[in-house]
């Protein structure tokens, strides 16, 4: 009899971010939040603004509140193994984590003295989708699209134990509001240009994880968001399931096209593989490395 021991698989938990850019003086900024240093995943990292996908996500009224409908957006995610309520609740997903944690709500007609209506009824305990059926509002989801789609590797380099199905969406900033983070989850916002944020990184002024460092050498080469939100138009989300491995001495992450990697084809831009040196993810090349 076989007494081998197997591990239990991780769960995996479906989780939504948001690129949130606008256009600056210099180029294009993206909207970055610094998580709270004893936040379970990412602590003092800085990310995009995101979360998990909760079930009341799901129970939204689409022809209420959502400007496009659900095959729509089951269209635009291009995952054939969900249907389209699925797709429609990822999509709310992330409109409503950028709301909770920065205080952005992406929806129609919505000015800054509406988007501070809405966060006084979410301080008063408010559900997201009750201020919704209170202020009338339907979700902006034509204002923004799928970027990529990052699985979670079974052995992650961060956050072990746990494992996410993170949908990537690139969106433009709404006019007239201003993000505000909720001192909870993250301790700051700010807009950073893509190209910026990777140097800030590389001299150790913050803290990034490979899908943002992938996700900002991505942007950077974009010169406007209008550039940035015609590429989402015009092809399906990249898949990236990392890979992790040891090389070296050294633990390190592949992605695909990486000789290492079983998919053979690039899907995005930007080095193929990081390693992990002390606690920062560098290409093997070096800094140029992340602009081939």
């Amino acid at each position: 009899m076989n007494t081998a021991m197997t591990e239990t698989p991780i769960p995996i938990r479906s989780a939504a971010t948001v690129l949130i850019c606008r256009d600056g003086a210099a180029g294009p900024e993206v909207l970055m939040m610094q998580r709270h240093a004893l936040s379970d995943v990412h602590g003092g990292s800085y990310v995009f603004p995101g979360g998990k996908v909760d079930a009341s996500d799901a129970q939204l009224d689409p022809a209420a509140h959502l400007d496009e409908p659900p095959e729509r957006l089951h269209a635009l995610l291009a995952e054939p193994a969900i249907n389209a309520a699925t797709a429609a609740a990822i999509h709310v997903a992330a409109v409503r984590e950028v709301f909770e944690e920065c205080g952005l709500l992406l929806a129609e007609g919505l000015d800054g003295p509406g988007a501070l209506e809405a966060t006084a009824l979410g301080a008063q305990g408010v559900s997201f989708n009750d201020m919704l059926a209170r202020l009338g509002l339907r979700l902006a989801t034509r204002a923004m699209r799928p970027w990529s789609r990052w699985i979670t590797p079974p052995q992650a380099l961060h956050s072990p134990g746990k494992r996410f199905d993170t949908r990537f969406f690139i969106a433009r900033a709404p006019a007239g509001q201003e993000p505000l983070h909720d001192a909870h989850e993250a301790v700051l916002c700010a807009w950073m240009r893509p190209h910026d944020a990777l140097e800030r990184y590389w001299r150790g002024d913050i803290v990034l994880a490979g899908p943002q460092i992938m996700s900002l050498a991505h942007l950077s080469r974009h010169a406007s968001v209008g550039s940035m939100m015609a590429e989402a138009e015009c092809r399906a989300p990249c898949v990236v399931r990392p890979l992790t491995f040891d090389i070296d001495g050294h633990r390190a992450v592949a992605y695909p096209g990486d000789p290492l990697h079983p998919e053979r084809s690039r899907v995005m831009p930007g080095p193929l593989r990081l390693v992990l040196r002390g606690k920062r993810l560098e290409p093997p090349g070096g800094f140029d490395d992340l602009w081939q």
